[in-house]
């Protein structure tokens, strides 16, 4: 008779940032990517922003995984069905560790911002660890069934931004109505719905609106 068992072990990953963080600095970002990126490529989205006054930090997805059967490119994922529970409680304690990394409890001025799978990163890292932060942003993606409006309580002065492409593939019609009415409904107090003409793709130019 077949058994799965478990076992706890120190494991080490990556992360990746963009600029330098210096008393020049405005804001911090840290940006969750979506599946199939690795951390360095998806910086390239914030290279608009001013380099003086933004400093991004891109957390690493820690399962890899090769692209499209070719064993060339790599891309890697949050999350699956598998081991769910566990597979977060790995994820949070990375995170942690990135947190305290980079000193992130001093930081006034920090952005969150989930794109695609990164959404469900992001709003779970918020509100399991009660992060403070003064802008979640969720670009293209779902917020995690098992959270509601009560785990987002302690964010009382922050800025809450759903962001979609009108033609995304991954979100049509009826979930793009559906999701929207749910974040109305976790985030009621300062919440801004953005779509713009487009698929499923990270918007440079709403992130740049949100920059300022």
């Amino acid at each position: 008779m077949s058994k799965e068992k478990s076992l706890s072990y120190t494991i080490t990953n990556t992360y990746s940032t963009l600029n330098e963080k210096t008393e020049k600095t405005r804001t911090v970002w840290l940006a969750f990517h979506g599946i199939g990126y690795l951390s360095r490529y998806f910086l390239k989205y914030f290279k608009h922003l001013d380099p003086e006054k933004n400093y991004i930090i891109a957390p690493q997805a820690q399962s890899k995984y090769y692209l499209n059967g070719a064993y060339r490119h790599v891309g890697a994922s949050w999350l699956t069905k598998e081991n769910t529970e566990a597979e977060i409680e790995n994820m949070l304690n990375y995170l942690d560790a990135v947190f305290k990394a980079e000193n992130l409890q001093e930081i006034e001025n920090l952005n969150i911002l989930g794109y695609s799978q990164g959404v469900s990163v992001a709003t779970r890292f918020v509100a399991r660890r009660k992060i403070h932060c003064q802008n979640l942003i969720m670009h293209s993606g779902k917020v995690p069934q098992e959270l509601n409006r009560g785990d987002f309580s302690f964010l009382k002065n922050t800025s809450f931004s759903f962001i979609y492409g009108t033609k995304d593939e991954y979100l049509q019609k009826g979930i793009i109505e559906v999701e929207e009415k749910r974040v109305k409904e976790l985030f009621p107090g300062n919440l801004e719905v953005l779509s713009f003409e487009g698929g499923h793709e990270v918007n440079t130019k709403i992130i740049k609106e949100l920059a300022k």
